[in-house]
């Protein structure tokens, strides 16, 4: 695995290795508030490495962009405290944190909105009344609440909701910030014309379409530098009820106007993957091999990677780095496994979205299970 474990520079920061922490929602904070607490900091030490790089969980940007009970916020004083002691402690080892930020539009209810009506860039009721789509809210996995169409200047005020938590992911000791824009979230929803029916500014044309995603990033851009603000897209993706006409040239334009930001990284997620599961196993990846040719900054490629498959991307150089999920969760010490050949403990996806220490922080790390025996 020697490209996994050769140095990079991404933006400014330098990594030791390219396995990467990828963003796992996991419905462990602290309730009420959303508030990281100390099973999170656990959590993410025990995952922390010497020159590795963990992107949080995504965290959302307001009350009204909840819709997951149990996701942290960076909305509150309180959350940029519980964020402070989870950074401080993987920088303690020698790791990189960034903040994935996170509004879930019209994937959600009103259980977890505050009351409102969950909003989209159309209406599309044909989303809530799918069984198939469901929310996670105090009363259980629900189908989502009938949505809304955001008004123009209401959009503008979200784009200043990811500028806040931008600030707020500063204040809380993060290396930089991850703009969720794949899986069928708000950004996803104005991208995709399967979602996106507008026939204002903010809809039409892909030109269009790409607007609101294009408007985050400068604002995240004018917290934070160009170089330490980054993209994560899920090209071809359909979870969350997804889906484009033409998404090679929808995804190919919001490279090209991703180059003009100079960003640390742009995260493609393989189409192999929908949600959490590997739906198309065998599959080679190819949406990391579209845009190298067009993105011009590093790529980190995500979506059902094994250790050999992620050591071969990188040496085609379709991609910088790879980020792991499901490993990452029952393996602390991924890297030091995957760089040693170790043998990779398995996942149990009953616990994946729960909400206590077990299948969370009770995985051991190989040394811990080599002195068990």
């Amino acid at each position: 695995m020697s490209m996994l474990f050769s140095s990079i520079n991404v933006g400014q920061m330098a990594f030791s290795h390219r396995v990467v922490m990828a963003p796992l929602t996991r419905s462990r904070s602290e309730q009420p508030g959303d508030v990281p607490g100390d099973l999170m900091r656990e959590y993410y030490t025990q995952r922390a490495s010497s020159g590795g790089l963990i992107i949080s969980e995504a965290t959302t940007i307001s009350v009204s962009a909840r819709g997951w009970l149990g996701a942290p916020g960076l909305y509150s004083d309180q959350q940029v405290e519980g964020w402070k002691k989870i950074t401080a402690a993987v920088n303690a080892k020698g790791g990189h944190m960034i903040s994935q930020l996170w509004h879930t539009g019209r994937s959600s209810h009103v259980e977890m909105t505050g009351g409102v009506a969950p909003v989209s860039a159309s209406v599309n009721p044909a989303y809530w009344q799918d069984a198939s789509h469901v929310a996670s809210t105090p009363s259980g996995w629900i189908r989502p609440s009938p949505h809304r169409a955001l008004e123009i200047p209401e959009i503008k005020a979200i784009v200043e909701d990811y500028r806040n938590a931008a600030r707020r992911a500063m204040a809380a000791g993060f290396d930089g910030v991850e703009l969720h824009a794949a899986n069928g979230y708000l950004p996803d929803q104005f991208l995709q014309d399967g979602s996106n029916k507008r026939t204002d500014s903010y809809g039409g044309s892909i030109q269009n379409r790409s607007r609101f995603l294009l408007e985050i990033v400068d604002a995240l851009v004018s917290v934070w530098g160009r170089d330490r603000v980054a993209v994560r897209i899920g090209p071809s993706g359909t979870w969350n009820g997804m889906s484009d006409s033409n998404p090679q040239a929808l995804f190919s334009h919001v490279a090209l106007q991703l180059n003009e930001f100079g960003l640390a990284y742009l995260h493609v997620i393989e189409p192999r993957v929908k949600g959490s599961v590997v739906t198309a196993e065998g599959e080679g990846p190819v949406a990391a091999h579209q845009f190298r040719k067009i993105f011009k900054g590093k790529i980190i490629a995500a979506g059902g990677f094994e250790p050999d498959s992620a050591e071969a991307i990188i040496k085609s150089g379709d991609a910088d780095l790879v980020s792991f999920g499901r490993y990452f969760v029952s393996n602390p010490d991924l890297p030091f496994r995957i760089e040693r050949g170790l043998p990779l403990s398995r996942y149990d996806r009953d616990t994946f979205y729960t909400f206590d220490a077990r299948g969370y922080t009770d995985y051991p790390p190989y040394r811990e299970k080599i002195g068990a025996a």
